[in-house]
């Protein structure tokens, strides 16, 4: 039997039975990779990371990176307990720093594992507008998106290798000209797309967890508006982005801002 009809009950099977349920979207999705793999090796890449760059500590902005992230956390735990999922964090361990870097970004690991850069801080202004990113980028962590990352890009490299068996009895030039389709199918119809819906999927929960813990999500549209006056028009097209436009995201975050506001209720939290 040739390997092009072998591949596709091994990643059928690949599909069936590694996938998990996440408590935040109800979605079934791939889980190729264990927790039990990936969080030791984040853990260990955001010690490094730490001791090759330099860690501010002791400023108002250093605990109110914390403060926040703090926040954040006991939003999600305030969550996830109320819906049936006691325990769902219990291996990660959360640390919040600030790190000395004029790039406006900032990050959380699998695992909890958070930074943010100072080049942020001047969009972010306030402690509100720090709770837009730190909810965003701990959602990637609590939605799993670096494990379905990983998973994609395995059934990535088993698609790379069925299109080479099908085409091994053809030309070399054949063959060159399938793969680069494939290649180019991948990035733009599936890892593109992919890391989008990631993107949109996290700007949800986040804004539901900067409002369980107390932050007006409204403040949301503002923080991007000065993200999209800082990027002065370069953002590239959507279409060949990792993430949404900065209009799409606005957008999609007014529609959303009702819905985060009613989970809030829920906890008792409520915005005039």
């Amino acid at each position: 039997m040739k390997m092009r009809y072998l591949l596709i009950p091994i990643i059928a099977f690949g599909i069936i039975y590694a996938c998990a349920t996440n408590p935040f979207t109800g979605k079934s999705t791939l889980a190729l990779v264990p927790d039990s793999q990936i969080l030791p090796s984040a853990f260990q890449q955001y010690s490094t990371f730490l001791k090759e760059n330099k860690v501010i500590t002791g400023t108002a902005d250093a605990q109110r990176v914390t403060t926040v992230g703090t926040k954040i956390k006991n939003a999600a735990e305030k969550y996830l307990n109320a819906n049936g999922y006691q325990g769902y964090l219990k291996d990660y361990q959360w640390e919040y720093k600030l790190v000395d870097s004029k790039e406006v970004n900032a990050w959380c690991m699998p695992g909890g594992k958070i930074v943010f850069y100072t080049g942020i801080l001047p969009i972010t202004k306030d402690e509100t507008g720090m709770a837009v990113v730190m909810g965003h980028e701990v959602a990637h962590a609590l939605l799993n998106h670096g494990q379905q990352r990983m998973s994609a890009d395995v059934l990535t490299q088993l698609g790379a290798a069925g299109v080479g068996a099908a085409t091994g009895g053809k030309s070399a030039a054949t063959q060159e000209i399938a793969m680069q389709a494939y290649g180019v199918g991948a990035q733009y119809g599936v890892a593109l797309p992919f890391s989008r819906s990631h993107e949109s999927e996290a700007d949800k929960v986040g804004l539901t967890l900067m409002a369980i813990a107390g932050y007006n999500p409204e403040q949301s549209v503002a923080f991007w508006e000065r993200m999209a006056a800082q990027s002065g028009g370069s953002a590239p097209p959507e279409f060949t982005s990792t993430h949404p436009s900065n209009a799409t995201r606005i957008a999609n975050l007014k529609a959303l801002i009702p819905q985060a506001k009613a989970e809030a209720a829920k906890y008792g939290v409520t915005f005039k």
